[in-house]
């Protein structure tokens, strides 16, 4: 008897729509940091008392993501710093995406529950995070899309997280049940691709707590994936709620860390 692939992720639009081609020029380079054989750093040349921390997609590094960490190092001057979660392995292939067969989106699902369990990635996240306070940051923030927004979500919440500032942009897998231990402020910018419901859910959680003051909320009349790998930054509403987003990002951050 066959025994079925679980089901990780059920967000349609996650699982369906491709990344988009960008030409742009990442400003950063890559360095060995935080447990991590491969990270992407933009901004200043040394590690300043405020950092950010961006977890990408489940396509991996695509310049469309490192155009925003550029954005975001260039505007509130500081090291935005992002790791290579799949270095062991690698994203998902193009080729198979979006899956068309049965076969492939079994495959796509193995995916999320090996080598990008959040889970697990969490946990990497979470060791990430005291490695850039160990090394004198004070203030550190962290950004997830997609995949990223549950890594990102479920590292913020840990008891002892190192992290003081989180945001899910379009996070796929959107639970509430994993802010209800949040103690630092959040920024939820999902798409209307993702559950309404459960971003209410957040909002009113979030509305009794301390950290209320500093987060921010808001839906983005637009797809899943726009900031990110999926971004098609030739058109020019996404360009702008591209750019919109990243400006809320930044001020986000500047908010809550008083940078």
């Amino acid at each position: 008897m066959s025994t079925a692939t679980p089901i990780h992720n059920t967000n349609v639009a996650c699982c369906t729509i491709p990344p988009v081609h960008s030409n742009y020029e990442p400003k950063g380079t890559f360095k060995s940091y935080g447990g991590f054989k491969k990270v992407y750093v933009t901004g200043p040349e040394t590690l300043g008392q405020s950092a950010i921390v961006c977890v990408y997609d489940i396509f991996g590094f695509k310049p469309q993501t490192q155009q925003g960490a550029d954005i975001i190092a260039d505007n509130l001057k500081v090291q935005v710093l992002m790791p290579d979660f799949f270095e062991d392995g690698e994203p998902y292939p193009l080729e198979n995406f979006p899956p068309k067969t049965d076969e492939d989106k079994a495959k796509l699902q193995a995916f999320f529950g090996g080598i990008a369990l959040p889970p697990k990635n969490g946990e990497r996240l979470l060791a990430f995070g005291k490695t850039l306070k160990d090394d004198g940051v004070k203030f550190l923030g962290v950004y997830g899309f997609c995949w990223g927004g549950k890594v990102t979500i479920l590292a913020g919440s840990q008891s002892g997280s190192s992290y003081d500032a989180v945001s899910l942009v379009h996070p796929a897998m959107l639970s509430a049940a994993d802010s209800e231990n949040l103690a630092v402020p959040i920024a939820l910018y999902p798409s209307k691709d993702e559950p309404e419901s459960e971003f209410n859910k957040i909002v009113e959680i979030i509305k009794s707590k301390p950290i209320a003051a500093k987060s921010d909320f808001k839906i983005w009349d637009t797809f899943h994936g726009f900031a990110a790998a999926r971004a098609n930054l030739d058109d020019e509403d996404n360009n702008a709620k591209y750019k919109e987003l990243y400006q809320s990002l930044i001020k986000f951050f500047k908010n809550a860390g008083d940078i």
